[in-house]
């Protein structure tokens, strides 16, 4: 090939180059307003997330943490009937954490109180983000349905909680016999039945250490059926 034939070559290249570039510059100055409107919206949500995160969510966080302290300070000092209030008050008007955790805390003195319909409203309310206290709170929910005799409610509450508390030997089977007890008063033997079965077979050192013959309500479970 000649020296000319390359040379033109090269030179429509550059050319496709340049023409591309010059398309690319006139196309960002016909939509120079499009990319500043679409920055300017960036900034704004960026705005908005810092505003609600320093100005929102930190300060809230902190009132409800501050708050939460004073109700365990009046419980800490055999002030329960204070302390109740103070937990109620930051369940009811805080969020995040403190929230929730002061709505745990109202809910076990309400129950203490014997006023189980109250505790299980906060209990219902509490947020599980952890398999130990997770599912006692909702085992606990369970026995506020046992105490108003909503045994179906009871039996969900037991379920719920056997599963959150992911198969931790020290509780789970705990949550079991609860499930087992309200299907006998619901005179669901056969299924009253295979939850021994399953304590029997998944936790067979459960009962021995407790103090607790599963084999024997096993087999009165089995008789009525």
């Amino acid at each position: 090939m000649s020296n000319k034939n390359q040379n033109e070559e090269t030179r429509t290249s550059i050319d496709e180059v340049n023409d591309t570039l010059t398309g690319l510059g006139e196309k960002v100055q016909n939509n120079s307003k499009t990319i500043m409107y679409a920055c300017v919206a960036v900034a704004v949500v960026v705005i908005a997330i810092l505003v609600y995160v320093y100005a929102v969510r930190q300060p809230g966080i902190q009132a409800g943490n501050e708050a939460l302290g004073q109700a365990d300070m009046e419980l800490l000092m055999g002030n329960d009937s204070i302390a109740l209030a103070k937990y109620q008050q930051v369940a009811d008007n805080h969020g995040y954490a403190a929230g929730d955790l002061a709505g745990l805390n109202a809910a076990i003195l309400l129950y203490k109180d014997g006023k189980y319909e109250e505790a299980a409203k906060y209990l219902g309310d509490y947020s599980v983000k952890e398999s130990v206290i997770g599912a006692a709170a909702k085992c606990l929910e369970g026995d506020c349905y046992v105490n108003l005799e909503n045994y179906q409610k009871a039996l969900d509450c037991f379920k719920k909680a056997v599963k959150i508390s992911d198969k931790n030997p020290a509780y789970t089977p705990a949550f079991m016999l609860k499930e087992a007890t309200v299907l006998r008063e619901l005179k669901d033997y056969k299924a009253e039945a295979k939850v021994y079965e399953e304590i029997l077979k998944e936790y067979p050192t459960y009962g021995p250490q407790m103090g607790i013959d599963i084999e024997k309500y096993l087999e009165r479970a089995k008789a009525a059926e």
